[in-house]
């Protein structure tokens, strides 16, 4: 047994209505904030089924929430452009701020002054003084819905992302615009700063996510399109990967060369929210009243990446307005300042930000949404106390360096297929002759097992002469057919490894007549539960399956067959690899070189299979790949690139990773085709294939 890679953590009912958005908190990643059509924001430990917590106040549906940096306060956005912020440890509102004309869609705290920015469906983003409850400054420009703001890591600029297919980057001291990323396709859904360099991450509904350098304000890389949206993306805290969730996947990316290091199968649909706590990445997702939390295992993520072809040139965009001088990271990158500014005086907390004349008419819902209907009901005040109560301050850290969350064990057989549908396999005759010789004179042998009328024969002559030659010079030769042994025939019209003994109750093998013992006088309940033995274990094993191919027909779905046959060899379950290499041998002009590279490491583990027809589709795709890709494979490692050739770089890395792989098969082949029958045969045909790799 082993420990999964990813799996879900949770499902909850978290409002009454339909679950509009919802946050994870991004210091713990242990508390999670929601908000519904109810009007409610609703707070939840992660990993726990009861809400902590219910802040209601608001008039209209909640439409964006989020918590600050230090998981203390909470800010809840609805669909009339009204805010709410709430200190979570004395569970009170702090403010009602309102402005916008419509739904606010995303919102943002300043990483130490008391502002928050708010972006909405009427194109505006708001920056607002948290203190004096009033909007500082509006920056206009967008054509269409914002769908994210940021604050940089220093304070300095604010990002925003919009349905519109650009980023724009405003800084906060010239009151406006200074920069314009106009290379997505499709509207941009989430954005990130690194956590330490002068880098910038988006991700879009064009199925790319790109990296921007925020020196020369160029595109560094892009990544290739993938099967759908990036929903969220989130770079690891010492800024060496970034996290990219995606319709029921988790990919994790380098740059500078763009790169994929390692996908997951998360299963969590349209993901809303991730980060990444102690060596665990917590990924939130929700549909209609539901809320589901999974877990991803980063201790047994890949660190070794293939290096993608290169999707564009860098953009030649002209440099904004000088910033000043940083230090720069390992990386020759400028790095973030973060100088938190003293709290002596509210004036040094304050950034130097234009400010905006108050509003001469309020909004509709502005005299309804005030402070004084705002109300918090602490629905589990255990829970309540031990991670927002005041007089937990101190314990608090602590309690955010929790352990990981456990890993369930992987369902027994998943990776192997389930025993009713493996091919069978003859008992072997050495383990079992003592048990079934005791009991040849009392019972008849129970139906299916053929070899033990055998025995029952043997049984009696006991002679000198017939124990002698057994037991030391006969049994080698016994063992020579070691290949036909070990391989499980293909044409099979049973299962292989089935004890139907094990299917039915005991007292089915006692001796007939005489009285009967206890334990036939079983209930129907009773031998239900006999014959139910090992029948979830099986459900379980059959269920999980199917959802791993569900996960992969939608990536096939998407035109990303690459993906797909990853994400099938990341679920390490062969029977699910051999289902897809089947149906790529059924069109071969999917093959290329990048599925030779992820297809041929696993091709030699399927050669030493035991089940036949395991060994038969490896071996028909090794005569495909050497028949379509030897010719290729030779001309380049006869003839390295030289000089600066980017695309031929690429493709003689390619050639050369194939030919290592082939070349290390090359052993297993020759060992197997002195092979009798239709296998020897085909190990002999594919040895002559190798022999054409110069």
């Amino acid at each position: 047994m082993t420990t999964k890679r990813a799996w879900k953590l949770q499902e909850l009912v978290a409002h009454s209505s339909d679950v509009n958005c919802l946050a994870l908190g991004p210091k713990s990643g242990r508390v999670m904030v929601t908000g519904g059509e109810d009007t409610k924001v609703n707070m939840w430990a992660v990993g726990k089924q009861n809400c902590i917590m219910s802040l209601s106040g608001h008039t209209s549906p909640i439409e964006s929430v989020k918590f600050n940096s230090s998981e203390e306060l909470v800010i809840a956005g609805s669909r009339s452009g009204t805010m709410k912020i709430w200190d979570l440890e004395p569970a009170k509102i702090v403010r009602t701020l309102t402005g916008h004309k419509s739904s606010i869609t995303c919102t943002d705290f300043h990483p130490y002054g008391e502002f928050v920015a708010s972006g909405s469906m009427d194109t505006n983003i708001k920056l607002w003084d948290v203190r004096r409850k009033g909007c500082i400054y509006t920056y206009k420009g967008h054509g269409n819905q914002v769908n994210m703001i940021k604050f940089s890591p220093d304070g300095k600029w604010l990002v925003s992302a919009s349905e519109d297919k650009t980023i724009k980057l405003w800084d906060l001291t010239m009151g406006k615009m200074f920069q314009e990323f106009k290379n997505h396709r499709g509207s941009v859904t989430c954005i990130e700063f690194h956590p330490n360099e002068f880098l910038l991450a988006s991700g879009s509904a064009d199925r790319t996510v790109q990296f921007w350098d925020l020196e020369t304000f160029q595109l560094v890389s892009s990544t290739s399109p993938g099967a759908s949206t990036v929903r969220s993306i989130s770079f690891h805290p010492e800024g060496s990967y970034l996290f990219c969730g995606s319709q029921d996947m988790l990919h994790v990316f380098g740059w500078e060369p763009i790169r994929c290091f390692d996908t997951f199968s998360m299963g969590w649909g349209r993901v809303a929210d991730s980060v990444v706590a102690s060596t665990q990445l917590i990924g939130a997702s929700y549909n209609s009243t539901n809320v589901s939390v999974y877990v991803a295992d980063l201790s047994r993520m890949s660190t070794t990446g293939l290096a993608q072809e290169p999707q564009s040139q860098p953009s030649e965009m002209p440099a904004g307005d000088d910033v000043p001088p940083k230090p720069l990271t390992a990386s020759g990158r400028k790095n973030f300042v973060r100088e938190r500014p003293h709290t002596t005086s509210s004036k040094q907390r304050q950034p130097d930000v234009k400010s905006e004349p108050e509003r001469q008419s309020p909004t509709q819902d502005e005299g309804k949404d005030d402070d004084s209907t705002s109300t918090a009901d602490i629905r589990d005040p255990e829970n309540y106390a031990k991670i927002f109560s005041p007089k937990s301050r101190i314990d608090r850290s602590p309690e955010r360096k929790a352990q990981p969350f456990p890993a369930p064990l992987d369902v027994p057989g998943a990776s192997e297929p389930p025993p009713s549908s493996r091919p069978s396999q003859p008992q072997p005759a050495a383990p079992q002759p003592q048990a079934a010789v005791a009991p040849a004179n009392k019972a008849p042998s129970p139906p299916g097992d053929d070899w033990q009328p055998v025995h029952a024969k043997q049984a009696p002559s006991r002679t000198p002469a017939a124990t002698k030659p057994v037991p030391a010079k006969e049994a080698p030769p016994a063992k020579m057919p070691e290949p036909a042994s070990t391989i499980i025939p293909s044409d099979r019209n049973k299962p292989a490894n089935l004890d139907m003994n094990a299917f039915l109750p005991q007292h089915q093998a006692q001796a007939p007549g005489g009285p009967a013992p206890t334990s036939r006088r079983q209930n129907d309940a009773e031998r239900m539960e006999s014959l139910r033995k090992g029948h979830s274990s099986m459900c379980q094993v059959l269920s999980s399956r199917h959802r791993n191919l569900d996960v992969i027909r939608a990536i096939w779905s998407a035109g990303d067959v690459k993906t797909s046959i990853e994400s099938a060899v990341n679920m390490k379950d062969q029977a699910i690899l051999v289902d897809l290499l089947n149906i790529m041998l059924l069109k071969k002009s999917l093959w290329n070189l990048d599925i030779c590279v992820v297809v041929l490491p696993k091709l030699k583990e399927l050669l030493t299979s035991k089940y036949e027809n395991y060994v038969q589709t490896s071996c028909a795709c090794l005569k495909l790949v050497l028949r379509n890709f030897t010719n290729l494979i030779n001309q380049n490692i006869k003839c390295p690139p030289s000089g600066v050739d980017i695309t031929r770089e690429e493709r003689y890395r390619k050639c050369s990773k194939c030919y290592t792989y082939l070349i290390a098969v090359r052993g297993t082949v020759e060992d197997k085709q002195h092979v009798s029958g239709k296998l020897g045969s085909t190990f002999r045909e594919l040895h002559l294939l190798l022999a054409q790799l110069e």
